[in-house]
């Protein structure tokens, strides 16, 4: 077996036992616990390990060519995560990260019509699949956990908060959300600032049903959502928020997005981006990632965002690096999901739903042990209305939950 060799200098940490498509068996031994058993069914999928490591593992297990034994899929990323520097995945790794640069400058390029396409691939899929996992008010970004003892709808609650809080509202403000999901944080900041907010999505399937869901909360009147690129928004705002949509911009639409927000913003208003970032720096997206899930998406580096801000002329005044905020997340999730595996099969099928674990599984596996993470920057055009401390974040956050709390109580 080709990749015997591998996995002998590989395992450290942890016991993966090998079985290869004709039965034999071994066994790479690091530490006793944990021990997880990878099993190969067809040659074919052996090659391809050898040779296109990132993509087979994740076609393998969606075609069932892989099978984890004696744990999950999640288990075995996990241990390969633990025993593997980033840019030693494969013995090929070394070709890849040289051709990465060109894989990148491929990625880049996301044309209004490409990055409608793009998310019509992940969102426009049926509504009732992320009912199956996501948290009650359906948002699909990472959420901001004050204990792990909290439940997901709390972290995601928090999440609202905090960025509300950040982004320093009056009543009666114009606020534009680029990437606006199915509308859950529009509706928040409406409902809990008296502000107006515009939100834009490519997604149709999102359009649709933000705008059912601001109906229903009886806030249309301060809340409309539009079907509309970023680029074709004219605007002018007092607050900008964009919430896990810039890791879909394209690096070389970078300097374009920036000179929107600041061309968008009042002289005297605040704009605040939440994306995946890496803090390895900039890197090639995961292939299998790019293929099955979010085509055109790429998580930049931090130091990548920051060059591309400042000549547009935004003034950063705030940022704050959340580390294992997605990992929590994305555990919620996956737990959510396999916990009703058999609705998802009935309803995708066990391929996709292979896929979607797996998709789960390998980003869970990134933010705990590959250096991805989640960055919030604030900005403004005018650094003079920026304030000495950040105090009024917490203070604004206590207020609130202290809001929140008082009509519970009134309405028991």
């Amino acid at each position: 077996m080709l990749l015997k060799h591998f996995f002998k200098r590989m395992i450290k940490t942890g016991t993966l036992i090998v079985i290869d498509h004709k039965g034999e068996k071994y066994t790479f031994a690091g530490t006793p616990e944990p021990t997880i058993t990878f099993r190969m069914h067809s040659k074919k999928i052996e090659r391809r390990l050898c040779f296109s490591t990132l993509m087979a593992l994740g076609e393998g297990y969606m075609d069932g060519d892989i099978t984890i034994e004696n744990g999950t899929i999640y288990d075995f990323l996990y241990i390969c995560a633990s025993n593997l520097k980033r840019k030693d995945f494969s013995p090929l790794e070394k070709v890849v990260v040289t051709l990465s640069n060109w894989i990148k400058f491929i990625q880049k390029h996301n044309s209004i019509t490409r990055s409608k396409q793009n998310v019509a691939h992940h969102y426009d899929i049926k509504k009732e699949l992320y009912d199956l996992f996501l948290d009650k008010d359906f948002q699909y970004s990472c959420a901001y956990f004050t204990s792990l003892d909290e439940d997901l709808d709390t972290a995601q609650e928090n999440k609202k908060r905090h960025i509300a809080a950040k982004l320093r509202i009056n009543s009666g403000d114009k606020i534009l959300d680029i990437g606006c999901g199915w509308g859950g944080l529009a509706i928040y900041l409406a409902q809990e600032t008296g502000a107006h907010v515009t939100g834009l999505t490519l997604s149709e399937e999102q359009f649709k049903v933000a705008n059912e869901r601001a109906k229903r909360a009886g806030v249309s009147d301060r809340v409309h959502f539009y079907l509309r690129d970023y680029r074709h928004e004219t605007g002018i705002y007092d607050r900008i928020v964009s919430v896990g949509m810039f890791e879909h911009v394209g690096t070389n639409h970078y300097r374009e997005f920036f000179n929107k927000v600041y061309s968008l913003l009042k002289e005297d208003g605040l704009a605040l981006l939440h994306s995946i970032g890496d803090s390895n720096g900039p890197e090639y997206s995961n292939p299998w990632i790019n293929k099955y899930i979010f085509p055109g998406g790429y998580c930049p580096g931090l130091a990548e965002t920051i060059k591309t801000i400042e000549p547009a002329k935004l003034n950063i005044t705030d940022i704050e690096i959340l580390h294992m905020h997605y990992a929590e997340t994305l555990y919620h999730w996956r737990k959510r999901f396999m916990n009703r595996l058999d609705e998802a099969q009935k309803m995708m099928g066990e391929r996709f739903c292979r896929m979607w674990e797996y998709y789960l599984a390998i980003c869970e596996v990134g933010f705990r042990k590959n250096g991805l993470m989640v960055f919030q920057i604030q900005m403004v055009r005018d650094p003079e209305i920026s304030t000495l401390t950040r105090d009024y974040i917490a203070q604004w956050e206590d207020e609130h939950r202290e809001i929140i709390a008082a009509r519970v109580r009134a309405s028991k």
